[in-house]
């Protein structure tokens, strides 16, 4: 059984592969609207990206799904493509900062928070509909985007000596 402190992201373990796959996954597969769009019964594979565009106000007026629902897939594909576009700065910062050098118990709790404010970011942006309640998601985003940005700073110093 691992330490608290392992747990936490604190051990000398460098968890950063681990963190980059499992934001791959998180971003492109479970993020994804596929699954949802198929459960309902509005996934098009000839052009998915334009499946709620097409399909989803005819699906709520012939009683299919419902206006709820569809606003749920339209958030769920933009916590989807949030997740993809972000994906791309998180690794290069993480990549960054391992390959600078920067200490690995740094690395590991700054991906832990990443982790931890993606996943809660995903939950919001999807279930969350309450205008007041949503700004949660950009709580969580900056967050996330914080968490890269030490790891950018840390490595900026480390490739400096500062």
């Amino acid at each position: 059984m691992a330490s608290s402190a392992a747990t936490l992201g604190l051990s000398t373990t460098n968890y950063a592969p681990a963190f980059l796959g499992f934001h791959f996954i998180f971003a492109y597969g479970v993020l994804s609207s596929r699954t949802l769009k198929q459960y309902y019964g509005l996934d098009h594979n000839e052009s998915p990206r334009e499946d709620l565009a097409k399909y989803g106000d005819a699906a709520v007026k012939s009683g299919k799904i419902t206006q709820k629902q569809l606003n749920m897939l339209r958030r769920n594909e933009s916590a989807h493509a949030n997740a993809v576009e972000n994906y791309a700065f998180f690794a290069s910062a993480l990549c960054m900062a391992v390959f600078s050098g920067v200490d690995v118990k740094f690395v590991n709790r700054a991906g832990l928070v990443y982790t931890a404010a993606r996943i809660a970011y995903g939950f919001v942006y999807i279930l969350i509909e309450h205008r007041t309640w949503s700004q949660l998601r950009g709580i969580t985003w900056w967050i996330g985007n914080i968490s890269s940005l030490s790891l950018l700073w840390a490595s900026y110093n480390k490739l400096n000596g500062a």
